[in-house]
Formats: structure tokens, sequence, C-alpha cells
């Protein structure tokens, strides 16, 4: 069940670099993060797979020398726009226009309402809520590595400045803002991996209100 796969995940500190993960469950792994639901369907973001061992080295230089970024087999860079503008909505307007057509009088209307929303914010508050909509593609990131049974360790820890340095994000409108490094858990080396899952009881965090 779906449920046990939750449980089977944890955030694995110590991966067996012996042991790389199939290129087809990081694709179906992706896959599920660009599937993922995202706010008017904007998709402000981008992810970078990154396999090239020296370029992890030195962004794991930039993550405190996590290990996991290099014993790992796969990073994933979830980076969010640095601002919304003109461009970026009309392509997802024309986006939507182009493959349900019809829907291209109301997509407008829709689209030049959310601009008239967007635009006149500051580049910090848009950033923020682009941010927020990687988190839900990282979720299902982390959902789909589960259900194959790939080790994953969601990371704040590291330096999002020296990471869009070294990846040339700031050229492209973009700021890293989590990563994703996948692998396969070194059972013998993880002093994380025979604990017991801990997590607040449903009483404590949910709430019924019928």
């Amino acid at each position: 069940m779906f449920l046990d796969k939750l449980n089977w995940r944890y955030a694995t500190k110590k991966m067996d670099p012996s042991k790389p993960v199939p290129e087809d469950k990081i694709a179906r792994i992706v896959e599920a993060a660009r599937m993922a639901p995202t706010s008017s369907g904007l998709q402000p973001f981008h992810i970078f797979v990154i396999r090239n061992k020296e370029l992890r080295e030195k962004l794991k230089e930039a993550a405190y020398g996590q290990s996991q970024l290099t014993d790992g087999s796969h990073l994933l860079v979830f980076a969010a726009y640095d601002n919304y503008d003109d461009a970026r909505i009309d392509a997802v307007c024309d986006q939507h226009a182009s493959e349900r057509p019809g829907a291209e009088e109301a997509l407008g209307t829709y689209y030049d309402r959310l601009k008239s929303m967007y635009l006149p914010r500051d580049a910090r508050t848009n950033a923020d809520h682009a941010a927020r909509q990687a988190y839900i593609a990282l979720g299902f990131a982390l959902a789909a590595a589960a259900e194959l049974e790939v080790d994953s360790t969601p990371m704040e820890g590291f330096e999002p400045e020296k990471f869009d340095e070294i990846l040339g994000l700031k050229d492209k409108g973009l700021k890293t803002v989590v990563i994703l490094p996948l692998g396969t858990r070194d059972t013998e080396g993880d002093w994380l991996a025979p604990m017991k899952k801990v997590r607040k009881p449903a009483y404590e965090i949910v709430t019924d209100l019928d």
C-alpha cells in the first residue's frame, strides 16, 4: 500500500554510491513532479536533474559537505522564478489556448486578471509564491520516490546563492529553493535507518469539523 511506502521512506543520511538509481525510476519521479498541481497552472519553477559527479562535488561544498549529494546517484535541484512578468504568464496562457481549442477568450480574461494581481507585487512576494509551487512539486517527487522505493533526502541546508552561481541561474531568472538527492540507502552506515519513524499523533495535527 502507498501508506506503507511512506512509512518505509525517511530522510536518508547515508547512501551507497555503488547502487545507482535506475534511470527509468528517475524519469518517473521527475514526471510526477512535472504533473504536480500549481497555482493557476503556472508551474513557475525548473527542475535540474544532475548526474555529473564533478558538478555534484561543487554543489556539495555549497551544501555544507552533506555526502548524499555525491553518494547518491542523482540530485534534483528545484529552482523557482525570481519574479513574474508578462512574458512568463503569457506563455502559460498561450500553451493552454493551443491545447484547449475554443477557450482562448476565457483564458485571456483569466490570465489578464492574474497579471493585474501579480505584476504590481514586489519581486520578493512573487518569488516566495513561486517557491511554494516548487515545494508542491517536491512533495510529489518525494511521494513518487517512496512508491518506487528510491531513497531521498529533501534539503534546505545549503547556500542558495552559491547554488545559483554554480548553476548560472541568475541569468535564467531562477533561484534555488530546495534540493533532493536520490540514491540507495546504506543500511549499515546510516544511523537513522533502523530507527522508528516519529510523527505527531493525528489528534495533535488533525481536527475534524463536522
